[in-house]
């Protein structure tokens, strides 16, 4: 709890010990953006997190879903779309 007094006779510290140069404040947010970039969270239901041990293997189960989503369907007809980043093939 904070002492709300200032008076020299309550504080219990000797003069010979000066804090203050090792007491500085602290930059709120100095390392938020820096943090931000190099972090991505998603939150996962509780369902599909029961579903992996690990965050790796979410990572390897997406990029598996990634690769898939390349390959073309072979039984789709000639008006099925292609994935979005994939152009359609004639």
């Amino acid at each position: 709890m904070k002492n709300s007094s200032s008076d020299p006779e309550d504080d219990d510290l000797r003069p010979e010990y000066d804090l203050s140069k090792y007491v500085h404040v602290a930059e709120r947010g100095k390392y938020a953006e820096q943090y931000r970039t190099g972090t991505n969270l998603v939150l996962l239901a509780p369902d599909v997190a029961a579903a992996f041990p690990s965050d790796e293997a979410v990572n390897e189960a997406l990029r598996l879903v990634m690769r898939l989503a390349l390959i073309p369907a072979v039984h789709a007809g000639d008006d099925a779309e292609p994935p979005p980043n994939l152009p359609r093939s004639r």
